[in-house]
């Protein structure tokens, strides 16, 4: 029998299988907002070697690459690591919590919204610290529990359609959860015995267009395109009508959304 993190994970794997390209035309711009504060915060320079765990897409690997780092990345899925080798990232399959890679490999280590898709963030934590040298730097952000505004349009809208949470949704075993908070993410990474740990929100509008932000969605990108994805095609329609009517609240004038997020954004020491 399954333990309730290996389930999850398991879930994790099935919701992203395939789904790389509508990733990518979807909410990977959204999570490519924090890179440049993560590659400096990890002080990632000319000749710094890095990992880059959860690539996704490879974007915070290709921006670090673009700085002269040398990058290696892993990633869960298959699709996400052949879309970041596309982009010239040395990529590979690997999960959390278990690597590839010898003790004490890297000098910076970065992990760009992957922490809440793994069943046991602690063991994977001390993975991360056990590939980085003494000293070296652990950078990651995280979605926040204080959510933005445009953090939930997809989820009102769903709620305002009629939708059902199906019942195959990734759900973390409570032992193994923490508090999305900047002093909950500092405490988790001091109790993985990280050092000069320093956690704080960061606050962005995502801009997107009425058809980009559904997209997401409605090809099953994340959790909230998992729900969508699972209605019946009339209630489908019906999140469809409602997602327009609330996405006028976040019109910024120009044609786009303007939509409110928060964001955890952590760093320490190895």
């Amino acid at each position: 029998m399954r333990s309730p993190a290996e389930a999850f994970d398991a879930i994790e794997r099935t919701m992203w299988d395939g789904r790389a390209q509508a990733y990518a035309a979807s909410f990977a711009r959204l999570c490519a907002y924090p890179v440049g504060a993560l590659l400096d915060a990890a002080e990632v320079t000319a000749g710094t070697y890095v990992l880059d765990a959860g690539t996704g897409t490879g974007t915070a690997a290709m921006a670090a690459r673009r700085r002269g780092a040398r990058v290696r990345a892993v990633d869960a899925d298959a699709g996400m690591v052949a879309a970041a080798r596309a982009g010239g990232v040395d990529a590979g399959v690997a999960a959390l919590p278990e690597l590839p890679f010898a003790d004490g490999e890297f000098d910076a280590v970065v992990a760009n919204f992957v922490l809440n898709h793994v069943g046991r963030p602690r063991a994977a934590l001390a993975e991360l610290r056990r590939v980085l040298r003494p000293g070296g730097r652990l950078v990651l952000t995280l979605w926040s529990a204080r959510r933005g505004a445009g953090q939930d349009l997809l989820v009102r809208a769903c709620e305002a359609g009629g939708a059902v949470p199906p019942a195959g949704l990734p759900r973390r075993d409570p032992a193994e959860d923490f508090a999305r908070t900047p002093e909950g993410l500092a405490e988790l990474l001091e109790e993985a015995a990280f050092t000069a740990v320093e956690s704080t929100e960061l606050e962005w509008d995502h801009r997107a267009t009425v058809e980009e932000w559904w997209g997401g969605a409605v090809a099953g990108v994340a959790t909230i395109g998992l729900v969508v994805t699972s209605q019946e095609p009339e209630t489908v329609v019906r999140i469809r009508q409602e997602y327009e009517r609330l996405s006028g609240e976040f019109a910024d004038g120009g044609g786009r959304l303007a939509l409110p997020h928060v964001a955890l954004l952590a760093h320490a020491r190895a």
